[in-house]
């Protein structure tokens, strides 16, 4: 039953006065609101900036041209290691530094325009105010160094994505460093690189930590932050080996970990790396480091002048580079691995997939121990197993694709002596972010021949439920 001294609230009895004083004010709102914007310029620009910046994060592609490069080096180191560099800089669409503690005396007239080929020299702050403590083998340029990030976030330059840094022996593969970036939401904070492969030094140092030699990337809106509280986070790290650690230990108190990409490389590794370059992951190859430690990755080449062939192979196709793919031929029983603008092995038997992709320790660790990090397996004592090895020789494009050519350079005792050339046949490799994020491994195909020296492999994707698997 109804209270009758109870009445019940309708629309009819709203009161009138507060609908018109919730009117009104709204009213007031956005007259100031359009008055704000076309009386006050600075907000205008904002808030077009704010639009365009916002139009750009989404819809616009990652390119060279939003990476800044800081590059660690010395006056002495970079007189020798300048001409690697040179190999994969772009001055016209690449921005950022070489930073030294000094300018080298001696620095001639041709140093002096290299400017038009390489990134332009820095001199670093002074960090004397800075203490360093490690006891054992360290050096205080360590501090220097990890300074290379507020200092080239210092720069000031314009729609900034990305910035990256590596040492003077860092060699960068541009085009894939950019691929691996746009995998990445840069508006976010990304600490990106990739550990040691020398089990030891991850076990001293960290296993988290993105290794200077190896190349890093951190995210614009994070390098800003960084750059801001690094000082105070030197300060409180004297005790830290190298500038990696100190980098590592001021992301960590920001509370950003490492993003693991296995395309960097910081190689803590020594003598023949044949095996490590032969079992690349299914990733763009970003970086490689110490080249100048092991053995040039070319037989019968100086290390530079096995870093420009390899370079010629990139040129033509910079997402295949050493990218591995495998080959059972049914005819002659025959495993083919290609590494793509590096070397083809031929194997005269048939070899379970999970054999071929291990990589054959044919090197030691920084440390010359065999505790490395990757999956790798022993190196057959007795040449009579090992595989044969063709090396990249040339590459041009065809009516069929990308034709790479590689040559025997070494005989074992069970192979055909007859062949002495593989060509390799593919289309330019071109992966779309999907692709970048859940890769798949390419086939291939041994293709007939009429000219019992040569072997020729054609690359292709995969069918939808292709199996690479020997043949029964």
């Amino acid at each position: 039953m109804k209270n009758p001294n109870i009445k019940l609230a309708s629309h009819h009895q709203f009161p009138f006065g507060l609908v018109n004083c919730i009117t009104i004010s709204c009213l007031i709102f956005l007259v100031y609101l359009l008055l704000s914007l076309v009386l006050d310029p600075n907000a205008n620009q904002s808030y077009r900036a704010l639009s365009e910046q916002h139009l750009t994060t989404t819809t616009s592609t990652t390119s060279l041209e939003h990476i800044v490069f800081g590059i660690a080096s010395s006056k002495n180191s970079w007189l020798r290691r300048k001409e690697f560099v040179r190999l994969w800089w772009r001055p016209e669409v690449m921005r950022g530094c070489v930073f030294l503690e000094e300018k080298p005396v001696n620095l001639s007239t041709s140093l002096q325009n290299d400017t038009v080929s390489l990134p332009p020299v820095c001199i670093s702050g002074d960090t004397s105010r800075f203490p360093y403590t490690y006891k054992l083998f360290g050096q205080r340029s360590a501090i220097r160094v990890a300074r290379v990030v507020s200092e080239t976030v210092a720069l000031n330059h314009s729609n900034v994505r990305w910035f990256v840094f590596g040492d003077d022996d860092t060699f960068f593969f541009p085009e894939n460093l950019v691929k691996t970036l746009s995998k990445y939401d840069h508006g976010l904070w990304y600490y990106i690189g990739a550990n040691s492969e020398d089990f030891d030094a991850n076990k001293l140092f960290s296993f988290e930590m993105a290794y200077g030699g190896a190349g890093f990337a951190i995210s614009y809106p994070l390098a800003k932050v960084l750059a801001k509280v690094l000082d105070s986070c030197l300060e409180r790290y004297p005790h830290v080996f190298g500038s990696d650690g100190r980098i590592q230990a001021c992301l960590m108190e920001l509370g950003v970990s490492l993003t693991h990409e296995p395309g960097f490389h910081q190689m803590d590794i020594r003598g023949n790396i044949f095996g490590f370059m032969a079992a690349h992951p299914i990733r763009p190859l970003v970086t490689l480091h110490h080249l100048e430690v092991p053995e040039p990755i070319f037989p019968k080449m100086t290390t530079l002048k096995s870093m420009e062939h390899l370079m010629k192979a990139t040129k033509f196709d910079p997402l295949r580079i050493l990218q591995q793919a495998v080959c059972y031929d049914q005819r002659s029983l025959f495993t083919i691995s290609v590494s793509w603008g590096y070397a083809v092995q031929l194997i005269a038997r048939d070899v379970p997939l999970p054999d071929v992709l291990r990589a054959q320790l044919t090197f030691t660790s920084w440390r010359q121990t065999p505790h490395v990090t990757l999956d790798a397996q022993g190196y057959d004592s007795d040449p009579c197993k090992r595989p044969v090895v063709f090396f990249f020789d040339g590459v041009y494009t065809s009516d069929d694709g990308i034709v790479s050519i590689y040559w025997r350079m070494d005989i074992n005792c069970t192979y055909d002596k007859k062949i002495e050339e593989i060509r390799v046949v593919s289309e330019k490799l071109d992966l779309d972010i999907k692709q970048l994020q859940a890769p798949r491994r390419q086939c291939c195909d041994v293709l007939q021949s009429s000219a019992n020296s040569t072997i020729h492999v054609a690359v292709r994707e995969c069918g939808p439920e292709e199996l690479i698997r020997m043949h029964p």
